[in-house]
């Protein structure tokens, strides 16, 4: 395979550079519309149900498990799986919901989708 060698790179000049090295701050990201600062009420109301039930599955489940409660292992597999299902996403959207009232750096209310 053949190489480019007479290809020449030179930098760019100065005044076209438009990082500046001693000033940190970009403009491009200066830009925050209005759209960041809507609460997704009911995204936020599904993301607390779905911590909800998958908290209660994964009690039962363990319930079963420990013969706490009556039933055969095949049904604590099951409300298992259903518990996990609905608790990650449940847990993981509450935090971002928390986090995002609080103000903590990063977190936003546009990172949970609205419905």
């Amino acid at each position: 395979m053949a190489s480019r060698r007479s290809v020449r790179y030179t930098p760019l000049p100065p005044d076209e550079d438009d990082y500046d090295r001693g000033n940190r701050h970009d403009p491009r990201f200066d830009y925050t519309p209005k759209s960041f600062d809507k609460v997704p009420w009911k995204s936020i109301a599904l993301a607390i149900f779905l911590l909800l039930l998958g908290s209660l599955l994964l009690l039962l489940a363990f319930f079963i498990f420990t013969d706490h409660m009556p039933g055969d292992r095949s049904q604590a597999y099951g409300l298992l799986g259903l518990g996990l299902l609905t608790f990650i996403p449940g847990f993981y959207e509450t935090r971002i919901a928390y986090y995002s009232w609080r103000g903590a750096h990063g977190y936003r209310f546009a990172s949970i989708p609205a419905y």
